[in-house]
């Protein structure tokens, strides 16, 4: 079974492999509501604090863990946001691309994760 870490990496990696001649046109991505917008980047920043802990990173050591609470958190986001915007996988995939591409190092990880764990408890996780 692929780990949280490991499914949203396959994810950015065939996202960001891909090319116009391997797949159709795909529709405009959804423009998402700032909750939607931020649930997802949550969602991506919870995949990356996992790998950070998983990798014994010393930023991530005063996180709760991140790997099963942030899995389900990114799955019932993605679920409510295709759900509200008619979005398909694809389309969640490149947005969770998207997201990804913002994060370019542990820091900026490190600085979204507080913000991201109120949303976390917020959802009951």
């Amino acid at each position: 079974m692929l780990s949280f870490v490991s499914a949203l990496a396959l994810v950015a990696a065939q996202a960001a492999s891909a090319t116009p001649v391997e797949q159709a046109p795909s529709p405009p991505l959804p423009a998402l509501s700032a909750p939607q917008a931020a649930a997802l980047r949550c969602g991506v920043v919870f995949a990356m604090g996992a790998k950070m802990q998983a990798a014994g990173k010393p930023a991530a050591a005063s996180w709760p863990p991140l790997d099963t609470k942030g899995r389900e958190f990114f799955v019932r986001s993605a679920a409510r946001i295709m759900e509200e915007t008619g979005a398909d996988r694809a389309a969640i995939q490149a947005l969770a691309a998207v997201q990804l591409s913002t994060l370019k190092n542990d820091a900026a990880v490190a600085d979204a994760v507080p913000g991201c764990l109120v949303l976390l408890e917020a959802a009951g996780l």
